[in-house]
Order: C-alpha cells, then sequence, then structure tokens
C-alpha cells in the first residue's frame, strides 16, 4: 500500500507561496483556502479547471485532489473541447474565474479571491496529505499535430517531476535550490509546460508564481517589477520575440525559461542582454512532460532531467526515441528526431512527422520555420506544404508577419541558411498566425488559415 505524504512539511508554513497585485500569500494563507475551497466542491465529480488566474487554479487544482478528484486541464475553454474532455463514468463540472465563461452546459463553480479570502487560518491545520498513486491531472496534447489527446498524470509523477526540474534548472544557475524563485509566466496553467514550470515550481518547487497572465509586454514588465528577486519569467519564443523587440523598459530577472519551440542563440543572447538573467531551455512534451532542458547560448546540446535516460528504437518506419526512468513511469516514444550523445545528452533535430522531401533533398518544417523566424524583421512565420498537390509536385508557401519587409528580402535571406530546394515559391504578409495561447500553431489551423489566405489573394 502507499503511503501519503504531506503537501508541505510544517517548517514551510511560512513561505511565500504565491503573489497576487505585489501582495504576498503564505503556504498557510494557502492551505486554510484550499480546505474551504474543498468543502464547497461537489463530492463526486471531475473538476475541469478554467481558471486563469494562476492562483485560484492552484486553489481548484489541491481542493480537487483533496476531494481525491483528478482535474482535467483543457487546451482550451471553447464549448466543443469541453463537451469533449469528459472522462466516461465521471460527472464534470468547471472551476471559473469569469462570470461570463460559457461551459458548455456543464455545472460552474465560481472562484473568486474575494470569497476565498475569508477562510480562517488555523495555525494547528492540517497539511494535505496524498497517496502517490492518486491521479492528479489530465492533461491534453496541443494538437500541433493531430488530435488532442488526453494524458493522465499520477501524483507520484508529477512530484518526481518537478524535483527533476528544480533541481536541474538550480544546478544551471548556478544555485542550491529554488527557494524565493519569484515567477510570472505568460503561459497558461492549463498547459504541460505552464501547469508544471509555474504553479508546480510553485507548490512543489520552493518558488513563488505570480498569479497574473500577463499578455501586452507592458504588462509584462509591470509584473516583473512588483516582485523582488531573485525572479523568473516563464514564456515561449513567440511571446518573448514579442517582448524584447517592443522597446519597453524591462526590469532585471535572474532566470528567463523558455519551451514549446526551440529558440534561437541570437534571440537567447539578446535576452540575457536585456533582462540580465540566464536564459534556459526546456524540452518536452504532454506525453512525457519534461525530459531535458539546456542554457541556450552555451551551445546546442540538451541534457535530460534526472534519471531519464534516451534510447534509439529502429522499427519498419524508420526509427523513434524512447524516454524512460524517473517520472515518466512507463517508456514513451517522443514525437521528435534525435542525434543521441549519449543516454542523457542530444541534439534536438525535428519532428519526426514534419519531414519533407523536395527534389530528392530532406527537411523538416520546424527547421524552416526556425530560419524563417530567425530573419530580422520577421515578427512571426510559418512554412506550410499543402496536401493536396499532385504528386512530385511541392510548393511550399510561406506566411509571414513581416510588415517592412518584401517577399523577395525573405527569400532571399532564407537561400543562405536553406538549400534552395526548401526556399518558399510563395511568400504570403499576414497579420497574424492563428497561434493558440502558448504560443504553437496546429496542423489543423494551419491548414484552415492557409486555405483561407489563399482563397482570399488569389481571388482579388
Amino acid at each position: 500500500m502507499s503511503v501519503c505524504e504531506p503537501l508541505f512539511a510544517r517548517a514551510a508554513l511560512s513561505r511565500t507561496l504565491a503573489w497576487r497585485d505585489g501582495q504576498a500569500i503564505s503556504v498557510r494563507q494557502f492551505v486554510a483556502q484550499a480546505a474551504a475551497l474543498a468543502e464547497r466542491l461537489p463530492a463526486d465529480g471531475q473538476p475541469v479547471n478554467l481558471c486563469s488566474d494562476r492562483y485560484l487554479f492552484l486553489l481548484g487544482f489541491v481542493a480537487g485532489l483533496m476531494r481525491g478528484q483528478m482535474s482535467l486541464l483543457p487546451p482550451n475553454a471553447m464549448p466543443q473541447t469541453l463537451r469533449r474532455v469528459a472522462q466516461p463514468g465521471a460527472t464534470p463540472y468547471a472551476l471559473v474565474d469569469d462570470s461570463q465563461q460559457d461551459t458548455g452546459g456543464l455545472r460552474a463553480i465560481a472562484l473568486s479571491h474575494d470569497a476565498v479570502a475569508g477562510a480562517a487560518i488555523d495555525a494547528a491545520a492540517q497539511v494535505p496529505s496524498f497517496d502517490p498513486d492518486l491521479w492528479s491531472a489530465c492533461l491534453l496534447t496541443s494538437g500541433s499535430t493531430g488530435v488532442p489527446q488526453p494524458q493522465q498524470r499520477r501524483w507520484r509523477a508529477l512530484t518526481l517531476s518537478i524535483e527533476a526540474e528544480s533541481r536541474s534548472l538550480a544546478h544551471l544557475l548556478g544555485w542550491s535550490t529554488l527557494e524565493g524563485l519569484n515567477i510570472v509566466a505568460t503561459v497558461p496553467a492549463q498547459h504541460s509546460y505552464g501547469f508544471e514550470s509555474s504553479v508546480l515550481l510553485a507548490l512543489l518547487g520552493g518558488a513563488a508564481c505570480d498569479a497574473g497572465r500577463p499578455f501586452y509586454p507592458a504588462d509584462i514588465a509591470d509584473a516583473l517589477r512588483r516582485l523582488p528577486r531573485p525572479r523568473a519569467l516563464v514564456t515561449t519564443p513567440v511571446h518573448l520575440k514579442a517582448l524584447l523587440g517592443s522597446g519597453v523598459a524591462l526590469p532585471p530577472v535572474d532566470l528567463i525559461l523558455s519551451a514549446t519551440a526551440p529558440l534561437s542563440p541570437q534571440m537567447a543572447q539578446q535576452a540575457e542582454t536585456l533582462l540580465g538573467g540566464r536564459m534556459l531551455e526546456i524540452y518536452g512534451c504532454t506525453e512525457a512532460g519534461q525530459v531535458a532542458a539546456r542554457r541556450t547560448t552555451a551551445g546546442e546540446v540538451w541534457t535530460t532531467l534526472g534519471d531519464l535516460r534516451l534510447q534509439r528504437e529502429v522499427t519498419p518506419d524508420g526509427e523513434r526515441f524512447i524516454v524512460s526512468g524517473g517520472h515518466v513511469l512507463q517508456p514513451t516514444p517522443l514525437a521528435d528526431l534525435l542525434e543521441l550523445i549519449d543516454g542523457q545528452r542530444f541534439r534536438l533535430l525535428g519532428r519526426a512527422n514534419d519531414l519533407i522531401h523536395v527534389a530528392g533533398k530532406r527537411s523538416s518544417l520546424s527547421h524552416l520555420n526556425f530560419h524563417l523566424n530567425r530573419i530580422d524583421g520577421v515578427h512571426d512565420g510559418a512554412f506550410w506544404l499543402p496536401d493536396d498537390v499532385p504528386e512530385g509536385v511541392v510548393r511550399l508557401v510561406a506566411f509571414v508577419v513581416a510588415p517592412g519587409l518584401s517577399a523577395r528580402q525573405i527569400t532571399d535571406a532564407l537561400r543562405r541558411e536553406v538549400e534552395s530546394a526548401f526556399v518558399p515559391r510563395r511568400v504570403v504578409h499576414v497579420d497574424r498566425l492563428p497561434r493558440e495561447a502558448t504560443g504553437k500553431l496546429t496542423t489543423q489551423r494551419l491548414r484552415e488559415f492557409a486555405l483561407q489566405t489563399l482563397a482570399k489573394h488569389d481571388g482579388r
């Protein structure tokens, strides 16, 4: 039988767990508020956590655990998504912090800071304990390469993952622990990366997270400025690029953490120069969680977290790479192609399922997108390969947000970085790309966007 372990040590009750509008919230306050919320939740059912406020999200997550309930964390709050994510046999209910939220017919339980602030704080209150085998969270893959798939995590897997991440980040920073690190995050808590590297680093890793999710550069700068140092910015390449190019005065940070797509060395160096902290990247996926980290300016090699190990398997269709050990309780295949240096170090080559062949040459869409977005003046960009062309005819299209550049300037810049076979036959200027809140661009949304945009351009 598994032995339940307390969520916090008694000695940790006075530490800061979160910040709201510059005001610290202690672990002791959090425990009291989570216990009070748990009493409001249905005895049976499954919480669908839609809170955008990071502290209210964390309260809802832990209150659900105290009821023995696994939280569903959907990739978006669209009603059709909410109707699809419910688990068989469960009665889902939505935790919301927006009274206008459309929950797709689910019962809604509203959370607010005013409602939880009145919870009585008992110095002798019992710290909650959880069974390591408790199913705790169900995340959905982003759908960037297909249909989103549910991925369930046990409590043991979450705790092991955060232990490995916090140790690795502290080591890369030259610190003994992440104790006292204050986090501002631009990614939603429902996303695997945002879930682990903001709220769980606060809950389990000794850090503290800001309740907000700032989007605009000035709001990000203000949120950072409200927190004491050491402080960290948890973000994505898309958000970081917009921030660095905004011209907004940025307060110094000690750590910049990025994920969801590879970061160019140039942008990493710019981030370290303007923000003053070390630029670290996390590599992972919803299926396996966090897998590896690197300091981008120190080189292209990734090192796995904790006890994770990688191995290559030859399959009838080619090859695949498997991660196992540590918090990955079952060996899990990765969706990317790697160049293994050994069982813990590798170079990332790109998505296994976005390889393309043109004129007898091979590349990947992620590799091409990387070079497209490195071009000075390209704010955002993505390659698209139509799937309805005659056999043997490949017509790559690049969609770009680059108001100051011509199509010729973009193709000339690409010719210096990629083989001529992969220079797009057509460059289409657009106002924006249909990215998710994490900055990801799903295959389906890009296809729909590309067809609509090209039909509009060709119809002129």
